[in-house]
């Protein structure tokens, strides 16, 4: 009868011992499980943080280049009007009609050409200055963009890479 209460005594505390590793292994995964959740709850932080920071920067960019184009055609419009450009007309002869009357010989006609050649000239010059900055400015601003783009790729899988260093660390543990 003793053999038969001894050997229910060790059933007994080999039952008792399996739960009882049970019960750890359970903390223990419930332990992971949670450090997993708080460290899905920082990624997604730190990816909403990013996204938005992104966001502010394509605004930024894009009020940069707005300002930028509305900069080169106020001093479009300006330079027309200091010449009178937009009072002229491409069919419209009457306004220029008085200087041609006022042009008496072959020599003033000469004359008023040359000077209307050298200011069509010296305009085309500012234009294409002006189309080159332009140009300059949204070769820059794409370039910063790609740079920030790349650099921010680079922290990323830095971060990524050292997140998975940890996850491996406690994995071994």
């Amino acid at each position: 009868m003793t053999e038969n209460t001894d050997k229910a005594a060790r059933l007994t505390q080999q039952w008792l011992a399996e739960i009882q590793a049970l019960k750890q292994q359970m903390a223990e995964l419930q332990q992971k499980r949670d450090e997993a959740w708080e460290s899905s709850q920082k990624w997604r932080q730190l990816y909403n943080t990013e996204s938005e920071q992104r966001r502010a920067d394509a605004r930024m960019y894009q009020q940069a280049i707005a300002k930028r184009s509305e900069g080169i055609a106020s001093l479009k419009a300006e330079l027309q009007k200091l010449h009178g450009i937009d009072a002229l007309k491409a069919t419209d002869t009457t306004a220029i009609e008085p200087e041609i009357t006022q042009l008496t010989s072959v020599e003033d006609v000469k004359a008023t050409l040359i000077s209307l050649i050298k200011e069509r000239d010296r305009l085309l010059q500012a234009l294409k200055t002006e189309q080159d900055n332009h140009a300059q400015t949204r070769k820059s601003l794409t370039t910063a963009l790609g740079d920030a783009i790349d650099s921010l790729a680079k922290v990323r899988a830095g971060d990524m890479k050292h997140s998975s260093t940890e996850q491996g660390a406690e994995g071994k543990d």
